[in-house]
């Protein structure tokens, strides 16, 4: 009888234990709508349907409080539109993949695409495409959030007659030690660099060097830090290339090292990348295609140059975001408008990645995020 409660208290401390991936559906439709949660596998890498919360319209982009207490999403009545878009905190209740809804705030612009919260959960930053702009709201000790305590609107333009007429600020990523934030933005060319007080939340233009130009025509979307704090990794959408820079934490600085191809050399249609991720050990990268729908994968070399590995199908049209876990033996892709999210396992030495299983459903997936 004592084995047997054993087993029982062990299994549900192991089933309790088990991460959480959360993948937010940008729909208000209510049969596939919100952000659903996930239970992950570590083993088999498969995912299993927990709960689906749908206290939220069309949340674009999520992000996770460090302590992993809170989830913070972009919410639109109508994405791009005339009215300010919200910044919506939930709390996790537990490990079930249920969220309490607690408050939002405005995002101060439109088309709001991306979240990011500083190392110690007391700033969550926010990119508006539409408007041009970014901005910086304060957290509250219960996790809510207070109203937006910097703002800052981009200005100015580039090459691309459509698509860079004016600012598009595409994404806000803080650095790891938390000093500085990067905005890239699209339509100018242009990746911004701020200095960030997290206790109060506030930014301000970083004087050793407040930006960093890219080649025109680049259209700079998403931006990831090294493992290593050294580097920055910039996706550009337009030009289809992954820029390297150098960074100095000290001053906030970045210098360009390299630029390379995210696409076959033979590659003639229209394609535009997405998102970027890097394992863990510091050793791979990975890049999304939309148009080819495919991921690159390149190998890191010590000076952080890429050499491209192999270019494969993203296993769904619009691979749109992807998440390595934490122990660097997964990549999980979400196809946007293929409505999917795939699992990819990693061969640590290799950097290759192949599929694992069938995909999952999930409407319109567009962010992923991970809670251990």
């Amino acid at each position: 009888m004592r084995s047997l409660l054993f087993l029982l208290v062990a299994t549900m401390s192991l089933s309790a234990a088990a991460p959480l991936v959360f993948v937010s559906a940008f729909t208000s439709d209510e049969k596939g709508g919100g952000i659903h949660a996930f239970g992950f596998d570590l083993e088999k890498g498969t995912l299993k349907p927990q709960h689906r919360t749908m206290d939220v319209r069309n949340p674009f982009f999520i992000a996770v409080s460090p302590d992993k207490k809170f989830l913070y999403a972009i919410e639109a009545e109508k994405f791009g539109g005339d009215e300010d878009e919200n910044v919506v905190a939930f709390m996790l209740e537990g490990r079930s993949g249920q969220m309490k809804r607690l408050n939002h705030q405005s995002a101060r612009g439109t088309a709001s695409c991306f979240l990011d919260v500083d190392p110690t959960g007391k700033a969550v930053l926010v990119a508006n495409y539409v408007t041009g702009n970014v901005a910086s709201l304060p957290v509250k000790s219960d996790g809510s959030l207070g109203e937006a305590v910097s703002f800052f609107q981009h200005s100015g333009s580039s090459v691309d007659p459509q698509r860079q007429k004016g600012p598009n600020a595409h994404c806000f990523v803080v650095s790891p030690d938390g000093k500085h934030a990067l905005a890239c933005d699209l339509g100018i060319d242009k990746v911004m660099i701020y200095t960030l007080d997290a206790a109060s939340a506030k930014l301000a233009p970083n004087t050793a060097q407040p930006f960093a130009k890219l080649t025109p025509g680049s259209g700079p979307r998403h931006l990831t830090f090294h493992p290593n704090g050294k580097l920055v990794y910039l996706i550009n959408e337009l030009a289809n290339t992954i820029t390297v820079f150098d960074w100095s934490a000290s001053d906030g600085t970045l210098k360009e090292k390299q630029t390379i191809a995210t696409l076959p050399k033979d590659f003639t249609g229209k394609s535009y990348t997405a998102d970027l991720k890097i394992t863990p050990d510091g050793k791979h990268l990975y890049g999304t295609n939309r148009g080819h729908d495919s991921l690159a994968s390149y190998r890191i070399a010590d000076d952080g140059t890429l050499t491209l590995l192999a270019i494969q199908p993203s296993g769904g049209k619009g691979p749109q975001n992807i998440l390595i876990t934490p122990n660097g033996r997964w990549l999980l892709c979400a196809n946007m408008p293929g409505g999917n999210v795939v699992v990819f396992q990693i061969d640590a030495a290799s950097g290759a990645i192949t599929t694992k299983g069938e995909p999952v459903e999930v409407p319109m997936a567009s962010c992923i995020r991970w809670v251990e």
